[in-house]
Order: structure tokens, then C-alpha cells, then sequence
């Protein structure tokens, strides 16, 4: 597995072609069939061969002479094979002439099977390109030896797990983004990031080109090349699943045994997931249908809240300007915070959601969400405002909260209303710091205790003892102004 940088022009060619030694198989043996099917093996007794001797060398001579015809024929099979092979790419494919595409590629039998297809009908060398936000190391094994067996020249990854949470997640989480009033924006986070890498990766390797094996009925689609279109508007955009004729598994398959591509061995999920450092989502087979519980070895992130541990756990984040910075005491980066939250949430079956959504394509879809660490961070910055913003700064936080979600959710993360209203968030929350406890148990989050150095709560205000700042008295004057309106309405339909 290879860190970014480009590799010789002559090794990228090379390693293009792979695809093709299928077909120059199939050509060659064409050529050699045909040229001695004719043939007829000359036996000694037509050669009038009566002495062994004799007939050892003249066999000797003919099979010589056999094999220097069977030699030639090979040659120019081989000849032939490298011609159609260099058309392909040169030339242009079935649908265009595209010169380097970088991929967005995971090792699946989609994006397997799409980078013979690219070279197929683009004539060009493909860049397979993987981003880890935190999906798990098991999803990184063996990828280059995949992407070069499909016929990929490069394979690049980057480790986009500390940008990812840093510029991605935690303003998300400043800003209190929330989806329909549950979804935590998992997925809609992580593709401007893996696409924006992938914006960077074509411009350091030369592509003229983009492509993603989204499918045409999802969000994901959207969120990549709206990112494209922000960053390169120069850039090409392939959508296979928009264009091919594979509908289903089954077809991919065919089509990676007749372009000779392994298929990927690994054991079919039922369900379509996505994960990353923030959630893992569930979709599709028994969630398709809303009536229906979803199962308990369906999830993989968090313990059922059952069989979580019977005693109750607590735990500490402390927040600097709307970003929290520590766990239980213990300063840690971005990337290594969620993780440490996930782990503890996860034990206590922390962050489970099971919704019914509103795509942006127009349809809606049934997920189920493990966000462990998530959760806990959201509880933890929503209580902690509560101490540090005053009523009219929430209420128009949470407004604009709902726009920020819809925004982030349709893959607008670098629209430029997305990014003033980030800035609002950001000056807003600017005495949003201090530190906020939380108990965790069998699926539960309750707040226990929350300090900041900015609270606007004082005791002396709020005591139902008499204090010297606060006269109730002056509650009357004030309901009486604050009430006029209502009174003044009463009045008029009462005839007073």
C-alpha cells in the first residue's frame, strides 16, 4: 500500500493493460487452434522410417521444425495482442476518450468491477483512490493487490481521520447540525472530505477525470460531485452507475469473470453499511420495511442496552469555544477522542437510532445509526450552552442549526451559506467552554453536573431567597407591559 506520489508514466501504462492479458489469451489461442487444428501429427511408418535410428533424427528434425512454426505464430499473436491492447488506451473507449480517472475506491466488487469498465469505455489508466476516516483496518487489508488485479495503475490512500473529525465533525457538532430531528449527518460528513482528497489526488497525479460507484437512487451521489463541482469545475465526472448495464450482483460478477478481474471472496452483508470514526449506518433487507424491528446482531458498534453492565458510568468532557478538547481529564487529539467515546458509549449501548428519512432525491428511506461517541459530545455541547448563551442566542442558534443539517445532508459543505453560517456558529460559541459530566447506563445519557467560567447562571439571582439584584416586586410592572397585548385583544372582542 502506497502513500500518495506519482508513480513513472511507464509503470502507470504497464500496469493499465493488465485487464487486457484476457484478451490477448483468448487471441492467442484463437491463432494457435486454428493454425494446427489443420496439422496432422506425421507418424514414422509414412515417413517409411525403418530403422530407429533413423527415425529418432528425423523426428528430432521435424519436431524442430514444428516447434520454430509454433514459435512464430505466438510471436505474432503476441504482436497483435499489444496492437489491440494500445488502442485501447490510446485510442478512446466505447463511450469517450478520457486520459487518467481517479477513483473512489473501497475494494468491493463494485468498485472492482468499475475500474475495467472506466478502461473499457474511456480508454484510460485508472487511480484507485482510498480515504480512511476511521472504517476500520480490515477495510484497508490487501488493497493495493486488489486495485492492481483490476487493473488500476496507483492505488493512493490517506489518512483524512484527524482532518476529518477536526473540520468536519466538530463543526457540525458546534454548530448542533442535526437531520430531521435525529440523524447525526454521519455519512453526509464524511464524503466532502473523501471527495475533496480526491480533488487533491487529481491534481497532484495529473487526472483529467473523477468517478464514484454511488448509485443513482442515493444522496452520496450528490454530496460527491457538488464537492467536485466546488473545488475543479474542470474536472470530469463519471457516474457508472448512471451509465452501465449492470443491475445487480450477479451481473458485476459476470462481468469481472469476463474481463478477468478477481472477485472479491468476502462474505455478503444483507445489509448496506457505511462507517467511518462518527457512526456506522444500516440500510436495506428487513430495515426496508418500517414495521419491522430491527435484529439484535445487526449491530456492531454498541452493546444492546440490555445486556449493558447493570452499574452506571460517568464521565467527563471538557468544551473550549464549542469544541470539546478532553476526556475524563485527558487532553487527546480530535480523532483519538471520538474513538475513546465510542468505546465507552459503545459498552453502555449509547447512540442507537432507528428513523425513517427524507432523501434529497425525493424518496424516503428507513435507517438504523450507531453514533456512541457522537451522542455523548452532542449531550455534552447542548448543556453546556444552556449555561453560556442567553434564550434569544439559542433560539437563533437552533434555527439556523436546522438550515446548517439541510445544508450538510444535500453536500453543500462548501457552499458559501454553509460556510457564513459557520462562522456565525463559531462566534457565537467563542464563551461556550468549561466541562459538563454525564451518566451513562444501558442506553441512557443523563447530565449530572455542568461548570463554565462564562456561565450566565448565578445563585444569587435565581435563589427563591430575597437577593438585592432581583426585586420580585417588579414582576408586576413587568407582566402588565409584557401582557398588554393579550389584554388589549380581550378587551376589544369583549366590548370593553
Amino acid at each position: 500500500m502506497t502513500q500518495l506520489k506519482a508513480s513513472p508514466a511507464s509503470a502507470c501504462s504497464f500496469l493499465a493493460i493488465a485487464p487486457s492479458f484476457h484478451h490477448a489469451s483468448i487471441t492467442t489461442g484463437h491463432l494457435l487452434r486454428h493454425q494446427f487444428s489443420k496439422a496432422k501429427p506425421l507418424s514414422l511408418k509414412e515417413l517409411g522410417l525403418k530403422t530407429s535410428v533413423g527415425a529418432n533424427k528425423l523426428q528430432g528434425e521435424i519436431v524442430l521444425s514444428q516447434l520454430q512454426q509454433f514459435t512464430g505464430v505466438i510471436k505474432a499473436a503476441a504482436r497483435i495482442d499489444t496492437e489491440v491492447v494500445s488502442e485501447t488506451t490510446k485510442g478512446g473507449g466505447l463511450r469517450g476518450k478520457l486520459n487518467k480517472v481517479v477513483l473512489a475506491y473501497s475494494g468491493g466488487l463494485d468498485t472492482s468491477v468499475i475500474v475495467p469498465w472506466l478502461r473499457e469505455n474511456y480508454g484510460c489508466e485508472v487511480v484507485c483512490f482510498t480515504a480512511d476516516v476511521g472504517q476500520g483496518i480490515k477495510e484497508l487489508d490487501g488493497l493495493e493487490a486488489k486495485a492492481k488485479a483490476s487493473g488500476a495503475c496507483q492505488l493512493v490512500v490517506k489518512d483524512l481521520k484527524e482532518e476529518f473529525v477536526r473540520e468536519y465533525i466538530f463543526p457540525c457538532l458546534r454548530a448542533g447540525a442535526v437531520y430531521e430531528r435525529k440523524y447525526l449527518l454521519g455519512t453526509s460528513m464524511a464524503r466532502p472530505v473523501i471527495a475533496k482528497a480526491m480533488v487533491d489526488v487529481a491534481k497532484e497525479v495529473g487526472a483529467d477525470a473523477v468517478s464514484h460507484g454511488c448509485t443513482g437512487k442515493g444522496n452520496d451521489q450528490v454530496r460527491f460531485e457538488l464537492t467536485f463541482f466546488a473545488l475543479n469545475p474542470k474536472l470530469n465526472v463519471v457516474a457508472p452507475w448512471r451509465e452501465w448495464d449492470i443491475t445487480g450482483r450477479e451481473d458485476a460478477i459476470e462481468y469481472a469473470k469476463k474481463h478477468n478481474i478477481p472477485v472479491p471472496v468476502t462474505k455478503k452483508s444483507i445489509y448496506s453499511r457505511d462507517r467511518n470514526l462518527w457512526h456506522l449506518s444500516h440500510e436495506g433487507d428487513i430495515l426496508e420495511d418500517p414495521a419491522n424491528e430491527p435484529k439484535k446482531d445487526m449491530y456492531m458498534m454498541s452493546v444492546d442496552a440490555e445486556d449493558a453492565p447493570d452499574e452506571a458510568e460517568y464521565v467527563e468532557i471538557e468544551i473550549e469555544s464549542g469544541l470539546p478538547v478532553s476526556v475524563n481529564g485527558k487532553r487527546l487529539s480530535p480523532a483519538t477522542l471520538l474513538t475513546e467515546l465510542n468505546e465507552i458509549g459503545g459498552r453502555h449501548g449509547i447512540g442507537r437510532i432507528d428513523m425513517v428519512e427524507n432523501r434529497l432525491v425525493g424518496m424516503k428511506s428507513r435507517g438504523v445509526y450507531e453514533t456512541p461517541g457522537g451522542t455523548i459530545l452532542f449531550a455534552a455541547a447542548r448543556e453546556l450552552e444552556f449555561l453560556t448563551l442567553d434564550r434569544e442566542t439559542i433560539q437563533v442558534k437552533d434555527s439556523l442549526a436546522l438550515k446548517y443539517a439541510e445544508l450538510v445532508y444535500a453536500g453543500r459543505w462548501f457552499d458559501p451559506l454553509r460556510e457564513s453560517m459557520d462562522a456565525f456558529m463559531q462566534k457565537i460559541t467563542e464563551t461556550t467552554t468549561g466541562s459538563v459530566t454525564l451518566k451513562l447506563y444501558k442506553g441512557s445519557v443523563t447530565v449530572t453536573s455542568r461548570k463554565s467560567p462564562f456561565s450566565l447562571y448565578r445563585q444569587d439571582i435565581s435563589s427563591f431567597e430575597s437577593g438585592q439584584i432581583y426585586d420580585q416586586a417588579d414582576a408586576a410592572g413587568f407582566i402588565r407591559l409584557y401582557g398588554l397585548p393579550m389584554r388589549v385583544r380581550a378587551m376589544l372582542e369583549q366590548g370593553i
